[in-house]
């Protein structure tokens, strides 16, 4: 697959929906809520941030789960540099990624006076790198080792290439052992995909619409 900008149409003039894949960007009641409860309560964050902590995750989007992730790791005390490393297949053009975050008050503003797409960001107590490119040819090759996922790609009805066996099994071998991944999906072949990987699965209460969702510990 070529590397493409994102599509994107907005609902009701702040919510960002890509067109490829007929789908919202966050969710249609409150995206950083939605992030907290997902994607930072399902890894026991920010419990669990220390020094060098790496987050690793399945569609940067416009940036909500980074930006929400480094505010946990600043306000956790806890110092150093928080890791996080991003595959993306189709990135948002930077004016897109601003007006959909401009929908949150409260943000760190790191990604505000960036102006191309952040494939490589660095500052005092964070590192982050977008991967671009489909993940099903970039994971494999990836050096690295996250202590967390979060499995955050378009609805697997609608984007099924990026919940694949295959590829739950490269998150498991790019995952420290008792590292976890979090996605708000409770789909029944997303979950077989993580245990049968090495992941033990549990479907917990989800978030908002959404009445389940999965967290999983690499065993």
């Amino acid at each position: 697959m070529q590397d493409q900008t994102a599509d994107i149409e907005w609902r009701d003039g702040v919510i960002p929906v890509s067109t490829r894949f007929d789908d919202p960007y966050f969710s249609l009641d409150n995206g950083m809520e939605e992030t907290k409860h997902v994607f930072l309560g399902g890894n026991d964050l920010p419990e669990r941030f220390v020094d060098g902590f790496h987050v690793a995750e399945l569609g940067f989007g416009t940036g909500l789960n980074f930006l929400v992730a480094l505010q946990a790791f600043r306000a956790c005390g806890c110092g150093g540099k928080l890791r996080f490393t991003s595959f993306e297949a189709y990135p948002m053009a930077m004016s897109d990624l601003h007006a959909s975050l401009r929908a949150f008050d409260g943000l760190p503003d790191d990604l505000a006076q960036v102006t191309t797409f952040p494939d490589h960001l660095e500052g005092a107590d964070f590192e982050l790198r977008v991967v671009i490119g489909d993940a099903r040819e970039m994971l494999p090759n990836w050096d690295g080792q996250a202590d967390a996922w979060f499995l955050d790609g378009f609805s697997p009805a609608k984007n099924p290439e990026l919940w694949s066996p295959e590829l739950m099994a490269d998150v498991a071998a790019h995952t420290a052992q008792g590292g976890t991944a979090a996605t708000y999906t409770a789909a029944g072949f997303v979950r077989r995909g993580l245990a049968d990987a090495g992941f033990e699965v549990a479907r917990v209460q989800g978030y908002g619409r959404k009445r389940h969702m999965t967290r999983a510990v690499r065993l």
